[in-house]
Parts: C-alpha cells; structure tokens; sequence
C-alpha cells in the first residue's frame, strides 16, 4: 500500500482497491488497511471528494517509509505536506484534480487487468527536446509479461483543444527521431533512403531508454478520454485521428507492382484510444476488446490494436510469394528461349546450352544447332569418313605400288620386257 501510495501521492481507496486486490468485490479491505496505517502516522486523509471518496496521502512518515521500500529506480512521488491556518485548523489540499484521478484512475485499472504491477508505472516522465521544450508523459507503462514492454499515456478530460494533442504526438515523434549520443547521421540517413527499418533504429535514442517492443514502430503511445458524452469522446477521437494521421501513418513497402501489400511501421508511432467509461463497462476490464488503433476500424485486445499482422510479416510471406513467382516466371521465358536441335527437335541440357553461351557461336558451323547427342554422332560420321578415306587411299597407294612393283620386274636388265 505504501509502495502504491509512494508512487501515486494521491489516491483513493477505490483507486488502490482496483489497482492492488482487483480480485476483491470492494474496496473494504484497501480502506480497513488505509485505517490501519493511518494508525501509525504512514497516511492521512487529505480530503473528501465531490463523489464522497477520500482522498489519501503519505504523511513525513510515510513518505520515508515508502521511499526505503520502492527500488532506487523508481521515482517516489513529492511529499504531499499539509497545511493549516491562522487557528491551526488543517487546510484541506488543493493539489487534487480531476486529471490526477482520471491518471490514478487509469494506471489501476490497467494493472487490474494483468499490464504490470503498481512498481511498472512511472508519472510525469520527461522527454527533452533539442528546441528547449519537455514533453511530459501521464503514465509510463512496463508489462513485458503482458506483451508491452512500454507504452506512454497520455490521460485527456476532454477539455483541451485537439491540437494540443497533435502536439504532443509531435513532439514525441521529434523524440523518437533523435539520434544517440556518437550515432553517424550519414548512416542513419543511408539507412533511412534504403528503407531499411529496422537498422535506422540502431542509431536513435529511444531504443537505450526503452525496452525493444517485439513489434515495428515507435514506442507506442495511448490516449485515455474520459469526461463529457460519449459522443463528444467519439468526435474527439476521430478529429485526432485526422489531425495526426502523418505521425502514425504508415509507408509502403516497394514492389507494389509485384502485389506486395504490406505496409512499413518502423518509423510510424503506434497510437491507440480508449475511454474510461469503456475500460469499466467491460467485464474484462483494460483486457477487453475496449483499444482502437488509429488507423483501423475495429475495436481490439491491446495486444491485437498494438500488433501488424499487415507489417513485416505480411511482407515477408508476400516476398517469398513474389520471389517464387518472378523465378517461375524468369523459368517459363528462360524455357522458351532454350535451343531446339534442328535434327532430332530434342531441347538443348542447361551444360550444353551454357557450353555454347560461353564459347559464342560459331557462325557457319551448322553443329551449334545440333544437340548433344546428334552432335556426337555427326562428329562420329565424320570421323568415320574421313577413316574411310584414308583407308581408300592407302589402298589405292598401294595397289599403285604393287602395279609399278610388277611392272618393273616384267621388264628386263636393260628395260626390254621379256
């Protein structure tokens, strides 16, 4: 509780309830607990709320207390300190909100559906700017168990206008986009001209202060409404979706032409919406079908609204597919230009046929139109005639030699024939 309470300054029972025994019909045993604590001087009550809720915070106490339980790497909320008047009367504090709960609000009952624990949340985490500005996000989330390594919340009332959340979606993709401190911006650059996603990430920031997602994309980031009507969080939710359409948007892999209808989320943000309202009208809870991913239609699990069925794995198989076919295709023409034998009509083999490509034709020798075998056997023929020949003569030589023989011997010693 005061690990909780440390983390979240301010906090009703209900809140602590939801986020740290969401297993419990009510929030008896969280305020049974609050009571018991307030016992020892850990929490008091800094006032009650319009809805009847109280509101708690860590006393001096308490706060060191919590702040010795909570691990070095978690930040521990400034100490609520309270404040009296003239008559030493205790001032009931100002510093709740509206916001402050809805952001309390949301952080339990994520957690109550299985995304981390209350130590995975992080409020008011700064993200600096080059041009001197800060962005601050609500919540951070880490639920690695859950499938989301980090998310970054941003809880909206309803009460600003769109484009300050425009803003803040520029402003963490101008984040996303700065590059590590040593990072070659010429190899970032190349990396990004070659469209190649996934090693431009190797030269940014943000992959050394969060977790790698296990998905394309930036950190992905949610925007939780909640306050006015249901119609008005709609409008708000599709004037985002307009307005900021450049900062989740995705790219086209190339080979269109190919049928390659995957798309390229590497250097898109993954934005998704959801409502309060939604979150605890559903029975599952933040693990319902209750996320929007702006970009789609359809309501989904968080996980499903965060993954890319459409991204790099679509891609993948539709290369493959677009490989197989062009080398079926690259087969049939090559197969149509293969040699036919002039003699037989049989195809050339593929060593006879790269013999001939890498020798060049012959012009005039009538055998580059001979297959294999027709080749040997005309080489044969010839061969053959040619041994014919020279048996032919040799035999003709030498019946000539014998003729001149005999004749020689009919004639006499002084050549007079006898």
């Amino acid at each position: 509780m005061l690990k909780a309470l440390g983390i979240f300054q301010r906090a009703t029972a209900e809140h602590l309830w939801r986020m740290l025994r969401p297993e419990d019909r009510h929030d008896r045993c969280t305020r049974d607990t609050l009571n018991a604590l307030k016992e020892t001087d850990m929490v008091r009550v800094e006032r009650r709320l319009k809805s009847g809720h109280q509101l708690w915070v860590l006393t001096e106490t308490g706060h060191k207390e919590a702040k010795g339980l909570l691990p070095r790497n978690v930040r521990i909320s400034a100490l609520c300190k309270q404040k009296y008047d003239t008559k030493g009367r205790p001032i009931p504090g100002q510093g709740y909100d509206e916001h402050a709960a809805a952001v309390t609000l949301t952080a339990a009952v994520l957690t109550g559906a299985g995304y981390g624990t209350p130590l995975s949340w992080q409020t008011e985490i700064a993200h600096k700017l080059p041009y001197g500005y800060t962005q601050y996000a609500d919540l951070t989330m880490r639920a690695p168990d859950a499938g989301v390594p980090a998310m970054l919340l941003e809880v909206d009332r309803v009460n600003e206008p769109v484009d300050d959340l425009v803003d803040k979606l520029r402003r963490y993709n101008d984040w996303f986009e700065l590059l590590a401190p040593k990072a070659d911006p010429n190899k970032e650059m190349a990396a990004r001209y070659e469209q190649l996603g996934s090693k431009v990430q190797q030269f940014r920031l943000w992959p050394h202060l969060y977790p790698a997602s296990g998905r394309e994309g930036y950190v992905p980031v949610a925007f939780v409404f909640t306050g006015k009507t249901a119609e008005q969080r709609e409008s708000r939710m599709q004037r985002l979706e307009q307005a900021a359409h450049r900062y989740f948007a995705e790219e086209p892999y190339p080979g269109w032409d190919a049928g390659i209808t995957a798309v390229d989320y590497h250097q898109a943000v993954p934005v998704v919406v959801t409502e309060l309202d939604r979150i605890t009208a559903d029975p599952a809870g933040a693990a319902g079908k209750v996320w929007r991913r702006l970009g789609r239609e359809e309501w989904q699990t968080l996980g499903e609204a965060l993954d890319n069925p459409d991204g790099d794995r679509l891609y993948l198989t539709q290369w493959r597919e677009a490989k197989r076919r062009r080398e079926e295709r690259e087969a049939a023409e090559r197969e149509a230009r293969r040699p036919v034998c002039t003699q037989c009509g049989a195809k050339f083999t593929d060593e006879h046929w790269q013999y001939l490509l890498g020798r060049g034709r012959s012009w005039g020798d009538r055998t580059d139109e001979l297959c294999e075998p027709c080749r040997d056997e005309h080489f044969a023929r010839l061969e053959a005639e040619r041994a014919a020949r020279r048996q032919a003569e040799e035999d003709a030589a030498r019946e000539a030699a014998e003729a001149e023989e005999r004749a020689r011997k009919g004639r006499g010693l002084f050549g007079r024939r006898r």
